[in-house]
């Protein structure tokens, strides 16, 4: 009240105001610099090397999220970058909180996801004196990532993270890693000395569409194409080019096949979509346009590929460009400018022969319906135990346009991918190359965060499941409930088929038979719905229980469903990830 005297508390306060509007923290400096970047969220478990920037964070209207172990932080940043389009963000306390987020960045490298980690460490002043969680995390990030740097001064806090998070985004996206000592933290710096770069001012576009000699080239190739394929990878969804694939595909009548984080661009019933042929399309088409995916072990490495075929690459790292596999043309450089940019090289006349590239797509669509076809007896199967492959087409049934679906597991994911057809894009997750398990947990939080209003269903294997499940209650916590379904066939299957093979039925259960365990009672546990499943007329009933109860309680459900151990996934058999 006016004229009365300001207490001594009060006066204290004011003063530390004053003073707190000239200088600025290196963890508020943090936080500045993440909200430049667009950073809306961070992933975290907390440590004392770490908590200014905690307080930088709820300063700058930052969310923080954080969970019981640094896996699910390292997994739950990828997928927010994943789902958002923008620049994720995990935060981990020194020594093992650094090393127990490896996973999840490396992860996110594979995966090719525009990661930030940034990691704290003891006071420049202990620097080789055995300080708590000392470890040089600089050198152990640097091969999993494509930018690793300490922060050696405060005044440099936000100018490091601006660097490190422009190189998340050059050539093809990845995760950079930033270590920041506590005194660096801590220190507080004029605010006039501190290097705050703004965002639009410093960082160059990425969307480029590649040599223009060669974009003409390949529109000409394209036009005159009689039997054209293209596969469009993780990269073309990343970087949000996909209506640009889209519209290729649809005014030059191409068949368009999507792997990775692109699976879901085009609904299933698309007259351009395709899912089941694509082997058969790459021994029978005159050209392959492969696009924003590498030819690693998902692709054989190139070779299964018809020498015939003139193929194409795009991709937005030169290096990938021609990797394992002799290509006739290559373009580096942002996936959706260059198919946007031959697309309009194609307008003027050039585009004739789409419509005698029907009969091709034809062909193609009733080889489509008889491979299903063939399918069906084990969709529908009543087998008990539990066919898996019934359990993925029953989620394939009770998925809708707004549910995101994620694969957390070995054999039992690679099934779903038989059956699983996500009808929106950003709808499918899956753990990418480096085939890491556990990342469902963390990956169905940020879906969830990152779209409140959609439906988030994880199927796990029960091994994986095992590996990160309790951050589910940290979903819970955060209002990010999810449905998580178990394919439980008590053993890491994927890895004991080739074990019983080469050693026979004594020695192939070593190592990789798990305990008979009732997840369901795990959700229980949580406030929400459990169950366990044994017959497979159960399964779609179940599914709607659990979705009414995420709805009404709040809470995550699990559905443990029992599968047949000793089915396999045709990949499986063939050891064709060893190949």
């Amino acid at each position: 009240m006016s004229g009365q005297p300001v207490s001594k508390t009060a006066s204290d306060t004011l003063a530390k105001k004053s003073k707190s509007e000239d200088v600025i923290s290196g963890g508020h400096l943090v936080a500045k610099a993440l909200k430049n970047e667009g950073v809306d969220t961070i992933f975290t478990l907390c440590g004392g090397h770490i908590i200014d920037i905690y307080d930088g964070c709820l300063d700058e209207g930052i969310r923080i999220i954080d969970v019981r172990h640094e896996q699910t932080a390292a997994h739950a940043a990828d997928g927010y970058a994943r789902q958002t389009g923008k620049l994720g963000c995990v935060v981990t306390t020194a020594g093992p909180g650094c090393t127990n987020a490896m996973t999840g960045v490396a992860t996110a490298f594979r995966s090719e996801s525009p990661v930030l980690h940034i990691g704290g460490q003891s006071s420049l002043t202990q620097h080789k004196m055995g300080s708590l969680q000392d470890l040089p995390h600089v050198e152990i990030m640097t091969p999993i990532t494509k930018f690793a740097a300490g922060v050696m001064s405060t005044e440099r806090v936000a100018d490091m993270i601006s660097m490190a998070a422009r190189e998340c985004f050059c050539g093809a996206y990845g995760p950079s890693y930033l270590e920041i000592p506590r005194d660096v933290l801590d220190r507080e710096v004029p605010l006039e000395t501190a290097v705050i770069p703004e965002l639009g001012c410093y960082r160059a576009s990425v969307k480029s569409a590649g040599d223009p000699f060669d974009v003409e080239k390949l529109a000409d190739i394209l036009v005159n194409a009689k039997r054209p394929a293209m596969l469009v990878g993780s990269q073309v969804y990343m970087s949000r080019g996909h209506q640009d694939a889209i519209e290729l595909a649809r005014k030059l009548n191409i068949a368009l096949y999507m792997n990775g984080a692109s699976r879901g661009i085009l609904p299933p019933g698309d007259p351009h979509y395709f899912n089941r042929t694509r082997s058969s399309a790459f021994k029978k088409a005159d050209v392959i346009v492969i696009v924003g995916t590498p030819f690693d072990f998902r692709m054989g490495y190139g070779k299964r590929i018809s020498k015939e075929a003139t193929l194409i690459q795009i991709d937005q790292d030169y290096r990938t460009v021609g990797k394992n596999r002799d290509i006739a043309l290559g373009l580096a450089g942002d996936p959706g400018a260059i198919l946007a940019a031959v697309l309009q090289a194609t307008t003027g006349g050039k585009n004739n022969g789409a419509k005698s590239r029907q009969s091709w797509l034809n062909g193609l669509r009733e080889e489509e319906v008889e491979k299903t076809k063939k399918l069906m007896p084990m969709f529908q199967s009543n087998a008990n135990p539990i066919h898996p492959y019934r359990l993925a087409w029953e989620i394939n049934e009770f998925l809708t346009d707004d549910t995101i679906y994620i694969g957390d597991g070995g054999d039992i994911v690679t099934i779903s991918a038989q059956a699983v057809q996500p009808r929106e894009p950003g709808n499918w997750m899956d753990p990418g190359a480096l085939g890491s398990l556990g990342v469902g947990t963390g990956f169905a939080m940020a879906a969830g965060l990152a779209h409140p209003k959609k439906e988030v269903v994880c199927l796990y294997g029960d091994g994986s499941f095992g590996m990160t499940v309790f951050d589910m209650e940290t979903a819970n916590r955060f209002g990010a409930p999810y449905i998580a379904i178990v394919g439980n066939n008590s053993h890491m299957n994927q890895i004991r088929y080739g074990q019983i093979t080469k050693y026979g039925e004594e020695r192939g259960n070593v190592g990789n038979k798990l305990g008979d365990v009732p997840f369901g009672t795990f959700a229980e546990m949580l406030g929400g719905f459990g169950a366990e499943v044994r017959e497979p007329n159960e399964i779609q009933p179940t599914l709607q229980k659990a979705r009414e109860s995420v709805k009404s309680t709040g809470k995550s459900a699990v559905i443990n469903v029992w599968v047949d151990p000793d089915e396999y996934a045709p990949g499986t058999k063939a050891q064709t990830m060893y190949k």
